[in-house]
């Protein structure tokens, strides 16, 4: 990856839609000076931090790396409101990067991960009534067998 050519996608894609280091920084969980160091190609962002960085801006990660959107400098661009998408990969993101559950998620498959994310968010209720579903499901998977 291009240091240089994605800080300055980072300045210009900044500059476009009016905002602070600041406001991005706060938006990626960071402080000013890492996100400052970013648009320096002083440091290269996270995978994670690049995807909160698409979503801010509404744009593939595909073309934040690719650096090939034109901006047009005189063209205004309304703030987004982050999507539920973007949201929910946030905060996945953030479950799976949490430090007190790397350890516990290190020898789990990319698909365990995710059932224990969104198992975390439902109420016990809720997950007695998943638990109980899996058990069904599992008791029907090796009745087949």
């Amino acid at each position: 990856m291009d240091n240089n050519r994605l800080a300055q996608k980072l300045l210009a894609l900044r500059k476009s839609h009016q905002y602070t280091q600041d406001y991005v920084a706060s938006f990626l969980g960071v402080v000013r000076q890492t996100y400052s160091h970013y648009e320096n190609g002083l440091r290269t962002p996270s995978y994670e931090t690049l995807y909160k960085l698409a979503g801010l801006y509404q744009i593939s990660v595909d073309d934040l790396l690719h650096l090939s959107i034109e901006l047009d400098e005189n063209e205004y661009y309304d703030a987004p409101v982050p999507t539920q998408t973007s949201r929910e990969l946030s905060n996945y993101l953030d479950f799976l990067n949490n430090p007190n559950n790397k350890k516990k998620l290190q020898f789990h498959s990319d698909l365990e991960k995710e059932i224990l994310f969104y198992f975390s968010q439902l109420s016990e209720e809720d997950q007695k009534e998943m638990i109980a579903f899996a058990k069904i499901k599992a008791q029907k998977n090796t009745s087949h067998t």
